[in-house]
């Protein structure tokens, strides 16, 4: 434990990292937009998913954001090297990245044709900061509703019971009978939320809709990897660490990476000298949930770099991470 001189506050010391982002804004009655599908008429007519593409910005700035230039920490100890080691060999490259991005532009293009003016996002590890060489691929796939100006355009609410499985079924048979030259193995999973499955020439891909969260999720812990250079290698040596004891699999019970990265950043908030802020609270305009989706990806580029006074190394930083969940988190 720590020492009690330095514990903190009870009230600060049990603080879960909290994200404005956990709960999709409830909208007015009148805003609201839900729909029967029916065999005498499309699911989706014309009218409900107006051309917006003058108005928002080019897809391109909007989803493959510049990598922030960052430096390393300096090892100061064995561990601490071995962490940096295991970092740099394991980390996303930007090929990585921009072969996902191509994939991304391609079956955007392609499902166009279905819904002409939705939009496909690249979300999750692979956009976060956290990803590694052997990240899947996450896709979000957002339909929009009629606006209500040429300005401000309210997100479908889609209901993943039904709305959800309809729209994946007709991108999975678009993916089976138009891609099966480039897409491989496409399968629709009937689960709570949704998906389908597929894998391009080198990874496995997964396909939601209307995740919207998980899309502003993306640019906060993005926000959290880029804001102290210690985040990351940390990040993902305790993501490598959970994987090789079979801990990091949301399927079989245990721990999905998202959770070991919530956890990575609480810890280091939570310390009696902080290594992170908490970037909701210091800057709640940049992390607002009422946003529109095409300025989201602005946001980290204002939030400087943070300058902690806890001089810490990366081995004493993962030490202390087992330490705290075993002896002290509650």
């Amino acid at each position: 434990r720590r020492p009690s001189g330095q514990s903190d506050p009870p009230d600060v010391k049990r603080q879960r990292f909290h994200s404005h982002y956990s709960e999709v804004v409830p909208l007015p009655e009148e805003r609201r937009y839900s729909f029967l599908v029916s065999a005498q008429s499309p699911p989706f007519p014309k009218y409900c998913v107006p051309n917006l593409t003058a108005h928002i910005s080019p897809l391109q700035e909007t989803l493959f954001p510049d990598l922030p230039e960052t430096t390393l920490p300096v090892a100061k100890d064995e561990l601490s090297q071995q962490v940096l080691e295991l970092f740099e060999a394991c980390q996303q490259q930007t090929c990585d990245l921009e072969r996902k991005e191509l994939c991304r532009t391609e079956l955007q293009r392609e499902i166009q044709q279905i819904f002409p003016h939705s939009r496909l996002f690249l979300v999750g590890s692979s956009l976060n900061g956290f990803g590694t060489r052997s990240s899947d691929g996450d896709l979000c796939l957002v339909i929009k509703e009629q606006p209500i100006t040429f300005i401000f355009n309210i997100i479908f609410q889609v209901n993943q019971k039904t709305e959800a499985r309809h729209i994946l079924s007709l991108v999975h048979k678009h993916f089976s009978t138009k891609l099966s030259g480039y897409i491989e193995r496409p399968q629709l999973i009937r689960a709570k939320v949704p998906i389908v499955k597929f894998r391009d020439k080198v990874r496995q891909f997964d396909l939601n809709v209307n995740n919207i969260v998980g899309i502003r999720n993306t640019f906060l812990l993005r926000t959290y990897a880029y804001v102290e250079n210690r985040v990351r290698p940390l990040v993902l040596v305790v993501k490598k660490w959970a994987s090789f004891h079979d801990i990091n699999d949301a399927s079989r019970g245990t721990l999905n990476s998202y959770s070991l990265v919530l956890m990575v950043l609480h810890y280091l908030q939570t310390l009696p000298e902080p290594i992170l802020p908490s970037l909701q609270k210091n800057y709640p305009e940049s992390f607002d949930p009422s946003m529109q989706l095409h300025f989201v990806h602005r946001a980290p580029r204002i939030i400087p770099p943070y300058q902690s006074k806890n001089a810490s190394s990366l081995g004493d930083l993962l030490i202390g991470f087992f330490k705290y969940y075993a002896t002290e988190f509650e």
